[in-house]
């Protein structure tokens, strides 16, 4: 498969779940009256999905490591169209759920892959421009998601919904898997070999931490905090410690020696952690301040939140300059520094400019901060761990909004809707101060800075370089 199909089913990849995620969302009202359903049991058809996919995307990348990206790609696209075609004719909400929990374990398969193909394909140098298209591609779908989704319910019912993905689910499934049989990761930098084993009870330990982390999580903005959700932070924190305890002894953990022990992966999924917790909590927070305080219609606020998705569109565009000027510390640095002050102003907006200027704001930053951190993440992990890389920073994605709307949501229900937005601030606020833990812009005769002025390793500047262009 060639560089720029790889980049097409990339692309594709990551908007077939993007787009998924939004058209949901339109849909699930609907979908509850005609199935006759409760709102609890609307709300599994979320729930499910985000379990079985934050639970099993490092495992995934790992499988991809293992057995090649492609294969993983293709099957994951396969099993998430045909999961969703399925949705499509269940007869009960009963199956929905069930189905939904399908396809985030085939989302959890092909996500990762999306990001180590590009690894594999694109030398260190050249992933700016990929991982900056991917990200604008995603903005495009957050923004024309719920226009599509509500077109769709209306004219078709809840239905078509789920039949959206499943022609270009099939397409990019089949070319993946046409062109699998040659060897994408089959070896890595500086000779190492694919990993020979898949590490089951990390795994295991690491799904039940994050299942049970997001189960917890998600029930805090209806319910609260219960006895259940209590229980539920219990067992991920034992669960979490055991999975650090096997990892530490095992001699084939699941995530890699090279990816723990690399400050700058660890602090760009910090970053991209904050980042999204920051805009989806300040997102929960200003649906209901636009509609409940300010007294606008859902059409109304959705026109005012519009910048967002335009400028996180344009950020994501501008990026790879930015990158090749500044570095990823001062580009993630100053994106979340703009992300904060987004989100501050939309905590003290009123006025229809001051709304739409900080919801501008916070889509620049995270624009800016998903292309600087991703490329981080996958620029320094090494070839052979491409797939568990791309699942980290996939798992920080789908954490970060759960927290972020669990704090939004519990903040809200004791001091107000605004209180929830100069807390987010400070998140954010953090997340620029991790930045600087990022390498520095490259110097005129080598590879980047690092933090501490010293220069990287050879080998961790150099990695990937010889990975498959096909």
């Amino acid at each position: 498969m060639r560089a720029r199909l790889t980049l097409a089913s990339s692309v594709a990849g990551a908007v077939i779940v993007a787009l998924d995620g939004t058209v949901l969302t339109v849909a699930q009202p609907t979908l509850q009256r005609d199935l006759g359903a409760t709102f609890a049991q609307a709300q599994w058809t979320s729930t499910g999905y985000l379990i079985a996919v934050a639970g099993l995307l490092v495992f995934g990348g790992r499988l991809g490591d293992r057995y090649g990206h492609r294969p993983l790609f293709g099957l994951g696209m396969f099993g998430f169209g045909a999961a969703s075609a399925a949705i499509a004719i269940a007869p009960g909400i009963g199956w929905v759920i069930a189905l939904r929990i399908v396809q985030g374990v085939f989302g959890a398969l092909l996500q990762p892959a999306t990001l180590g193909m590009l690894r594999a394909a694109y030398p260190p140098e050249r992933l700016r421009g990929p991982l900056a298209v991917r990200t604008a591609a995603i903005g495009l779908a957050a923004a024309a998601g719920p226009v599509l989704g509500g077109t769709l319910v209306t004219e078709w019912g809840w239905r078509a919904v789920f039949l959206l993905n499943v022609v270009p689910a099939a397409v990019f499934g089949t070319l993946a898997l046409t062109a699998a049989g040659r060897a994408d990761t089959a070896r890595a930098d500086g000779g190492r070999e694919r990993p020979d084993g898949l590490d089951l009870p990390g795994a295991l330990l690491l799904a039940v931490t994050l299942g049970c982390l997001v189960h917890a999580l998600v029930g805090l903005p209806e319910s609260g905090w219960t006895t259940a959700s209590g229980a539920g932070l219990a067992v991920a924190v034992a669960a979490g410690l055991g999975f650090v305890r096997h990892e530490r002894r095992t001699a084939d953990p699941l995530v890699p020696s090279e990816l723990v022990g690399a400050p700058a992966i660890g602090a760009a999924l910090a970053v991209l952690v904050a980042a999204s917790a920051a805009l989806h909590g300040a997102l929960f927070a200003c649906i209901y301040l636009l509609q409940d305080t300010l007294g606008l219609d859902p059409f109304e606020s959705a026109v005012r939140s519009l910048p967002l998705a335009l400028l996180m569109v344009a950020a994501a565009v501008l990026s790879p300059v930015l990158l090749r000027r500044a570095g990823a510390r001062r580009t993630t640095a100053g994106a979340m520094a703009l992300l904060c002050a987004g989100v501050l102003l939309l905590g003290a907006a009123s006025g229809t400019l001051v709304l739409c200027t900080g919801f501008a704001l916070v889509g620049a930053g995270f624009g800016a901060v998903m292309v600087a951190a991703t490329q981080v993440v996958v620029r320094q992990a090494p070839v052979a761990s491409a797939g568990v890389a791309g699942g980290l920073q996939q798992t920080a994605l789908n954490v970060g909004p759960v927290l972020g709307v669990a704090v939004a949501a519990t903040l809200a229900g004791a001091g107000g809707l605004r209180l929830p937005l100069p807390v987010l601030a400070g998140v954010a606020a953090a997340g620029a101060g991790v930045a600087l833990l990022l390498p520095g812009a490259a110097r005129p005769g080598g590879g980047p800075v690092p933090p501490d002025g010293s220069r990287l390793r050879p080998e961790a500047s150099a990695s990937g370089g010889r990975g498959s262009r096909g």
